[in-house]
């Protein structure tokens, strides 16, 4: 008498997604389901950011960098591919910039063309804005924020999050080459703190909002 062989519960499953084991993966030493829960949520924005929009050096971090103590949350800090905020000082300075790069690319074509020289096409104007570091708040689409919740979270931030030292910092490292010094570089503009709102609906949907601390002085002509 042949058997049929029966497929087991296991093998009836779905395999995970990416994210699903990106998640069980994880370190698990949180206190409750609650911290857990967060934590898993801060997995997905990572995994968001990283696979949708090209961030790298993405790390999640647990403790204030200002005072050491534990976060309200988890916060991920991490390299957007383009810069996300230039403030108004800054776009003059660069378009000057931009504008003096130009002519002297414009004078050495025709210095060229005087010797009689190949030269490249007529220069235009390309403003450039390094990227930076930036902190990342996860949240659910179903949380309800206020003002005063929004005022801890930018208390424990520091105006630009840390470069990581290693690889592992916190047990949280999650990509990228972290001994580049030149993630963190001084930008005299950036004056006001400033976090990325990651807000994450129930089909996994994700939008971001930038938020300020205070308000961004406009430039007065």
């Amino acid at each position: 008498m042949n058997m049929k062989p029966t497929a087991t519960v296991a093998s009836l499953l779905p395999f995970p997604s990416p994210l699903q084991s990106l998640i069980r993966d994880s370190p698990t030493d949180h206190d409750s389901s609650t911290t857990s829960a967060l934590h898993s949520l801060a997995i997905q924005i990572v995994h968001n950011l990283q696979h949708q929009h090209f961030w790298t050096h993405l790390h999640i971090h647990t403790h204030s960098p200002v005072t050491n103590a534990p976060l309200p949350r988890p916060l991920i800090s991490g390299l957007p591919p383009q810069r996300l905020y230039i403030h108004p000082d800054e776009q003059i300075e660069l378009v000057k910039s931009a504008d003096r790069a130009r002519k002297a690319a414009a004078k050495a074509k025709a210095e060229k063309d005087a010797t009689g020289e190949d030269s490249a096409a007529a220069a235009s104007l390309d403003v450039k804005a390094a990227p930076e570091r930036e902190w990342v708040l996860p949240t659910r689409l179903s949380e309800k924020w206020t003002l005063r919740r929004l005022a801890e979270i930018f208390d424990a931030v520091s105006l630009v999050p840390p470069a990581p030292a290693t690889e592992s910092e916190e047990g949280n490292a999650l990509n990228g080459d972290v001994s580049d010094q030149n993630l963190v570089r001084e930008n005299p503009w950036r004056t006001t703190k400033r976090v990325v709102l990651a807000t994450a609906d129930t089909d996994s949907t994700v939008v971001y909002y930038i938020m300020q601390d205070g308000l961004v002085k406009p430039r007065q002509n």
